[in-house]
């Protein structure tokens, strides 16, 4: 079966081509789990955004982490024209949002390391 594919052009939905607040990656999250939930792939398209932050992309994409596994969005999500920079702040977000919904015990071990680090 062959399942449909929507595009999200990001500059389009958030009106802005400054990926930053939390807010705008909000209504990105909601599109994509929409898309998630009625079986149809995403395409999430970067194009014409200059500015890309961690606080964006942990609402738009991270918290996917804790509705679907890694393996359904390996499979259903395409990422489209994010520069070098974008990527690696892509892969630490995707790392860290694993981390978190993979482990309860995550903040609180985040917590004891700063800590441990703060007393050195």
């Amino acid at each position: 079966m062959n399942k449909t594919t929507i595009n999200i052009e990001i500059a389009n939905i958030i009106g802005d081509v400054y990926a930053i607040e939390a807010t705008d990656g909000q209504k990105v999250f909601l599109m994509i789990k929409k898309a998630f939930e009625a079986d149809k792939k995403v395409i999430l398209s970067f194009l014409n955004i200059k500015i890309l932050t961690t606080a964006f992309l942990n609402t738009a994409v991270g918290e996917l982490y804790k509705d679907f596994s890694e393996d359904f969005i390996r499979e259903y999500l395409k990422i489209e024209n994010l520069n070098e920079s974008g990527i690696v702040i892509f892969k630490r977000v995707v790392e860290t949002a694993k981390l978190r919904y993979n482990d309860p015990d995550f903040y609180k071990k985040l917590q004891q390391s700063a800590e441990e680090i703060l007393e050195q």
